[in-house]
């Protein structure tokens, strides 16, 4: 399965906080854990040309995943239609956290894919509410992330074809987290937790999810 991990990388370069979590680069960590899975990965970041994502990488991409946050604008729009068509085509796509408010997840949504959100130190239950879906496979129940930034309701997405899971917050908020959808003749599917100042992405039930998600 060949895999292309997309990441802004632009938190790891500029504070501190985040570069001691994620050395180098959160695209470093999800590459690890899915090349331990079997996957062949490769990697692109924001500032490469093309931002990494060529006509012929997108050709040689199975599944792309990508992570973004405070770049989105400076994503090329002629890159996100590329990536869009490609999706279109069959590639799939797991978008990761913030990456909700990407161009391209927009695109693919039709929504301003708006929601509720607090920085803050809770801690999350994430339910698996589809346990008998594959990307389910292996997860508990649910599992606790000791500390993540708040997402809640309303996330303005279209309703999806599957939910697969449901976080709570110590604060009482709820969210979709896991949502899968079909475009075209892709597959798609966002995931919620990971923000960048906690070590969301070395949790092995979170790594799990996104194998789970790429396969």
């Amino acid at each position: 399965l060949r895999v292309t991990v997309w990441n802004e990388n632009r938190h790891e370069q500029l504070h501190d906080g985040v570069k001691a979590i994620y050395p180098n680069g959160i695209h470093q960590v999800l590459a690890g854990f899915l090349t331990k899975a079997g996957c062949q990965v490769h990697t692109a970041t924001l500032d490469e040309p093309e931002h990494g994502l060529s006509e012929k990488v997108l050709e040689g991409t199975d599944v792309l995943t990508w992570w973004g946050h405070m770049a989105h604008d400076e994503v090329k729009d002629e890159i996100v239609e590329r990536v869009r068509q490609r999706v279109l085509q069959g590639m799939g796509l797991v978008v990761l956290h913030s990456g909700h408010h990407s161009k391209l997840f927009k695109r693919l949504m039709g929504t301003t894919c708006s929601l509720r959100w607090r920085e803050g130190t809770d801690h999350v239950r994430v339910w698996a509410v589809s346990p008998g879906h594959p990307i389910a496979d292996g997860v508990p129940a649910f599992f606790v992330i000791p500390r993540d930034e708040m997402y809640g309701e309303y996330f303005d997405i279209p309703a999806p074809d599957t939910i697969i899971f449901i976080n709570w917050y110590s604060g009482g908020e709820v969210f979709r987290s896991g949502c899968c959808y079909h475009r075209g003749r892709g597959k798609i599917f966002y995931f919620s937790p990971g923000h960048e100042t906690f070590p969301v992405y070395h949790q092995p039930e979170i790594q799990k999810v996104i194998i789970n998600g790429v396969r």
